[in-house]
């Protein structure tokens, strides 16, 4: 992701900066351990207060209609993802087929969502571009195209809605509404920068951990924030059919996009619990507890847990072609 480049680079700086010093990797795993608290803190406070036959009741008389819909958003928003690694692709000049390109793509996300973007996102696409024959270095290139593209329109996104229609955040947050329209100055601002370099720059190409990095020509630096964009309003989108229109778009998409960076933070496979805290935490007076988890447990059998089967399938489907293909060659 852009944060682990950026932290990359900080340490590759003379000196190495703040996390070269002896105290940081200490203060560091501090911070991560009072944050991962405080979220179990909140998931068993929220969780003592739900009566889980009415989540199950909720789930029980969802009508077709929203479930479908729900279910084609879906499958627009793996289609949207999936088209990262075709700029990848297209950046790099490498010359596997669309079909295994979106098929990698496609279980590498699965994947990302589930067990998280070791295993996932890096993993995953490391592993069946090997199997497909492309080189490690390109690889690379691929995943942090992809990476990028996903956050330039999260950045627009969270960065738009931030500053134009902060979410009310309860008071014991340390960041309050102008904390949070700072921020969305600030994400703007670094979506802005980097279009700025892909149109105007004059170095193209840069050296980042080791691993040459070509800048995107301004066209691409475009399709990448609306793809992406798209994509981040397609999740937000879903949750709200679920939810069947009882909170307004724009407060599902802050909290969405919120909860998004929650479970980065915490580093739990899928953001299990954390997605859940966020929603309830934030929407708690415009729903109820038990509409709101029963519309997220929905959205997990749809855009998690049913994509990472058909994944599951397709990978060894994947992996067989590539041993054969590798048999071959011998």
């Amino acid at each position: 992701m852009p944060a682990e480049h950026a932290t990359a680079a900080a340490r590759t700086s003379a000196g190495g900066g703040i996390t070269s010093k002896p105290w940081w990797p200490k203060a560091k795993r501090a911070a991560t351990v009072i944050f991962l608290s405080l979220v179990a803190w909140l998931l068993v406070e929220q969780a003592r207060e739900i009566e889980w036959s009415k989540v199950i009741d909720s789930l029980r008389d969802y009508r077709a209609g929203p479930l479908l819909i729900a279910g084609a958003l879906a499958v627009t928003s793996y289609a949207v993802y999936c088209s990262y690694d075709l700029i990848g692709r297209h950046q790099t000049g490498h010359s596997l087929r669309t079909g295994q390109v979106v098929g990698v793509s496609f279980v590498s996300y699965a994947f990302n969502l589930n067990m998280g973007a070791l295993v996932g996102g890096v993993g995953m696409r490391y592993k069946l571009y090997l199997r497909l024959g492309l080189d490690a270095a390109v690889i690379t290139e691929v995943l942090g195209l992809s990476m990028l593209t996903n956050w330039l329109g999260y950045m627009l996104l969270a960065g738009g809605v931030f500053l134009i229609r902060p979410l009310e955040l309860p008071a014991e947050w340390i960041i309050g509404g102008v904390g949070l329209r700072v921020l969305g100055g600030v994400l703007v601002a670094l979506v802005i920068t980097y279009l700025v370099l892909c149109f105007r720059a004059t170095r193209r190409k840069w050296s980042l951990r080791g691993h040459e990095v070509t800048l995107p020509a301004g066209r691409l630096a475009l399709l990448q924030l609306g793809l992406s964009a798209l994509n981040w309003t397609l999740i937000a989108t879903i949750v709200y059919v679920l939810l069947q229109q009882k909170i307004g778009f724009s407060a599902v998409l802050s909290v969405m996009l919120i909860a998004a960076v929650a479970g980065v933070i915490a580093h739990v496979p899928a953001g299990l619990g954390v997605l859940e805290a966020v929603f309830v935490t934030l929407l708690a007076q415009s729903a109820s507890r038990t509409e709101l988890l029963a519309a997220l447990l929905a959205y997990r059998a749809i855009y998690y847990l049913a994509p990472l089967a058909l994944a599951v399938v397709y990978y060894f489907f994947v992996g067989k072609l590539g041993r054969e293909g590798d048999s071959a060659k011998g």
